[in-house]
């Protein structure tokens, strides 16, 4: 249904998105992870036409949306990761405006709002002054004029973004609903949702495609090197360990009358033959030994050290411009 065709988008010196590619399948719920300044925001703004490409191109169905802009736009469903909403109205107020904006009237804006108040579990706070809303009613509010003229593609940038645990479960189930009649592209730092509610995920850094695919395969692969967690009853054990051919690094600690190992591998090769055959050799006593695979987050740093190890791309400066403080990057608005 999307189709990013070698898209690149500068901010006059600094590349904020550079030669990116990748396709996006009806019906799919898709993270989209990278570091602050990675390019993400500026990607999804060109999805959504709110920005052209310098170069490339992004086709819906086949078609280049710069072909019929308008219409591409009525396709798709944004909440920016400010959620810029007035405080002054009522809820009920804010979404028929926003229904209007989007060129809905008569019968068609009235069910639009209908289906939206539903989905988004809103009915109790329809009456309200958008001002005395929790920060979770506030983004279902934003979801909800997302949605109001039922776009076949939500693009979301940080929806969870502020909200205390309760609430982020509480968007999360309700991301996982739209996801079921929708295709989602869902930007977050909260590495849980992606596994909790993405069927495939996409990585960026410094304006670079890093990976693509669903979570299982990408942990697969070799990008993230699994642990394994060894308590043993004996002597010598850290270092005969760290002896051990595929091993990457070796921590341990007494426990007791014990010693308790994490173990990292060199790569993919199971170990734990090799382990428990060093223990019966040893004369040890194993009392655990446990493979955990790589999570997410080891494969998120993994990628985006190993692409931070190889340099700014041609063309693309590595600026990182100290703001009160904090670092921005990529020429987008520090957040």
């Amino acid at each position: 249904m999307i189709a990013v065709k070698g898209v690149s988008k500068s901010y006059g010196p600094v590349v904020a998105v550079d030669d990116i590619s990748f396709e996006i399948d009806r019906g799919e719920v898709v993270g989209f992870l990278g570091p602050n300044g990675a390019g993400k925001t500026t990607t999804m703004r060109m999805l959504t036409g709110t920005l052209q490409p310098d170069r490339g191109e992004v086709r819906f169905d086949g078609r280049p949306i710069g072909s019929d802009l308008k219409g591409a736009k009525a396709r798709v469903g944004y909440l920016p990761e400010t959620n810029a909403l007035y405080d002054e109205m009522l809820v009920a107020e804010y979404l028929d405006y926003a229904a209007i904006l989007r060129g809905l009237r008569g019968r068609e804006l009235r069910s639009g709002l209908a289906e939206a108040v539903e989905e988004t579990g809103i009915e109790d706070v329809y009456g309200r002054p958008i001002s005395e809303l929790s920060k979770g009613y506030r983004q279902r509010v934003g979801l909800a004029a997302a949605i109001l003229h039922r776009p076949e593609v939500l693009v979301l940038d940080e929806p969870t973004e502020g909200l205390d645990p309760n609430q982020r479960v509480g968007i999360r189930r309700l991301v996982s609903d739209l996801g079921r009649e929708r295709t989602i592209l869902l930007s977050t730092h909260v590495l849980g949702e992606v596994e909790a509610t993405c069927s495939r995920l996409l990585i960026i850094h410094r304006g670079r495609l890093v990976a693509d695919g669903s979570v299982s395969e990408l942990l697969e692969t070799g990008k993230g090197s699994p642990r394994y967690l060894v308590e043993v009853e004996g002597s010598g054990v850290e270092e005969a360990l760290e002896a051990l051919p595929g091993v990457a690094s070796v921590r341990a600690e007494p426990v007791e009358d014990r010693t308790r190992v994490e173990l990292r591998a060199a790569g993919q090769a199971e170990l734990r033959p090799e382990i428990s055959g060093l223990a019966a050799e040893r004369g040890w006593v194993l009392w655990e030994l446990h493979r955990e695979r790589a999570t997410l987050e080891q494969l998120f740093q993994q990628l985006t050290e190993e692409e931070a190890r190889s340099g700014p791309s041609p063309g693309r400066p590595d600026l990182r411009v100290e703001r009160g403080g904090s670092t921005a990057g990529d020429g987008e608005v520090e957040r």
